[in-house]
């Protein structure tokens, strides 16, 4: 009864082992948190976290803190689309690669390209396995681009230029699958070549708004930097690009699977994988499928995955209720075991209540939190941390003290 009533004063955290969040807000104790030792342990259900709260109350500083921290456990962390470059100082700073993409960079990347190949896969199933990636890729971002899902014949018509590009080049890259779907090479099972051709036509002028005017130069040719996995960090710097929501939702997917690609190898050790700025992605269901289906697999892969938003009602606004999307959008929050959110409204407080299932306590205690405060629901416990940096982590960290710095 006393845990239900007041769940705060109730719990004995986590225990002391792994990184160092801050200060327990009501026992006072330190409050660590771990999430790959915490799921070897069994209190977590998955490793993933989702990180919400309103602009200017510390969410930014926590998700940086945790990064670098996780790096002094000999952890790596990768953020695969940073729209306002506010990771490229912090990867700098322990070491690591930032990639920056845009207008002038000269960096391309491929996100066709295959990755490494874990070990011991044969060659067959790793070509089903590159194939089935891109596949689901391209798919993706015709959808997106379109506004709808992919007719049947439509899909059929993206399935056999892939497969031409694939047999054309062992590097086949967004270009080559486009030519192939407006020109296709040969039939497939009773559609002739002119078929192909009207089938895809409409869908490969959606592809083609990835490699042509503004966004020419980013992703229509080989990928001209390597991914080194012995880095600590690296992050795609996209603050060089701008568009509307849709567009940097497509430019985000393009950059986070090249990087995707070369963290699908079980033997790559653990690693954070941080999705800021993520209502970009889930506004978009066919994205948002991509990045629920990437959590799925983050158990097998030694990842973690942190999704940084502005607020719950983000997941909660994908879609009309019922729909497939919204479905997805619960289905992502069900597959992150570790919720955390910092100050938010009484409107935002009540919703988050509803989804979460939080107690009258919880809920009375969102609008309250002050900056640099969270609460932190761990499967079904529940704790108010307040996170604590030292003095040059803040400088490194804080996005809003460089904002109104004279």
């Amino acid at each position: 009864m006393l845990a239900g009533a007041y769940p705060f004063l109730a719990e004995e955290g986590l225990g002391a082992s792994g990184i160092l969040i801050g200060q327990d807000a009501w026992s006072g104790s330190a409050f660590c948190y771990d999430p790959w030792e915490l799921y070897r342990q069994g209190t977590l259900t998955n490793p993933n976290i989702f990180l919400a709260g309103q602009i200017g109350r510390g969410k930014s500083t926590l998700a940086k803190s945790l990064a670098v921290r996780c790096i002094a456990f000999g952890r790596r962390v990768y953020v695969p689309g940073d729209p306002k470059g506010e990771w490229s100082e912090v990867t700098r700073a322990v070491g690591g690669q930032v990639v920056k993409l845009g207008v002038g960079t000269n960096t391309r990347l491929n996100p066709l390209d295959e990755g490494p190949r874990p070990s011991g896969q044969s060659d067959d199933s790793w070509k089903q396995k590159v194939a089935s990636r891109r596949m689901g890729l391209l798919a993706a971002l015709a959808e997106s681009t379109l506004g709808r899902s992919l007719r049947a014949t439509e899909r059929t018509s993206l399935d056999v230029a892939l497969e031409s590009a694939q047999l054309h080049s062992p590097k086949p890259i967004l270009p080559m699958v486009i030519d192939e779907m407006l020109e296709p090479k040969r039939p497939f099972a009773g559609s002739s070549i002119e078929q192909l051709r009207d089938d895809g036509r409409e869908a490969a002028h959606a592809l083609a708004r990835l490699v042509r005017g503004d966004l020419a130069g980013l992703f229509d040719g080989q990928s001209t930097v390597d991914f080194d996995p012995n880095l600590p960090m690296l992050s795609l710097d996209l603050s060089a690009i701008s568009g509307s929501d849709t567009i940097i939702g497509l430019i985000m997917t393009c950059a986070s699977t090249w990087m995707e690609a070369s963290l699908a190898d079980p033997s790559g050790g653990q690693r954070l994988v941080v999705y800021d700025e993520a209502w970009r992605l889930l506004a978009q269901p066919s994205l948002l499928a991509r990045m629920q289906a990437q959590w799925k697999l983050s158990r097998a892969w030694g990842l973690a995955n942190l999704m940084v938003v502005h607020r719950l009602s983000d997941l909660e606004s994908v879609g009309e209720s019922g729909s497939e999307a919204r479905g997805l959008a619960q289905g992502l929050l069900g597959d992150t075991a570790t919720r955390i959110l910092y100050n938010e409204p009484f409107d935002e407080a009540q919703a988050a209540a509803k989804v979460l299932g939080l107690s009258s306590v919880e809920t009375a205690q969102l609008p309250e939190l002050s900056r640099g405060e969270g609460l932190w629901r761990v499967n079904e416990r529940a704790f108010v941390v307040r996170h604590i940096c030292t003095s040059k982590e803040l400088e490194l960290f804080d996005t809003d003290s460089r904002m109104i710095a004279k």
